[in-house]
């Protein structure tokens, strides 16, 4: 399986709670085609640089997920259907992209573990 990248851009007038679905139902895909969703980041609502589909704003999720070659083309296909998007772009990450995504995610599991260990020793300051 190779590792993905994908940026989507999501129309940002929806309300939230559509937002949240329509990611949910990317990931949905995303794992029904056999794959692994690695990483998802909302990076909110944005301006967009020029205007799209009539909007000038917009809602930017990033996915990065492991996946058949083949998903990829019912990805892409399902967005360009899909009125909640408004534009995407899939990247394959290279050997080195994926050596420095997996140093990341390392780094902030370890950063993750060292924060619980030291909430588990620092004894719970209460006032009197």
């Amino acid at each position: 399986m190779n590792i993905y990248e994908n940026i989507v851009i999501l129309n940002a007038s929806l309300p939230d709670e559509e937002i949240t679905a329509a990611i949910n139902r990317i990931k949905d895909l995303i794992v029904n085609a056999g794959g692994e969703p690695l990483k998802t980041e909302l990076w909110g609502r944005r301006k967009l640089t020029y205007e799209i589909k009539k909007q000038n704003k917009g809602y930017y999720v990033l996915f990065i997920f492991k996946t058949p070659a083949a998903t990829i083309k019912k990805l892409e296909e399902f967005y360009k259907v899909f009125d909640a998007v408004i534009k995407f772009m899939v990247i394959k990450l290279g050997p080195k992209q994926v050596k420095h995504l997996e140093a990341a995610q390392a780094a902030e599991a370890a950063a993750e573990a060292a924060k619980a260990e030291q909430a588990k020793t620092e004894p719970s300051r209460s006032e009197p």
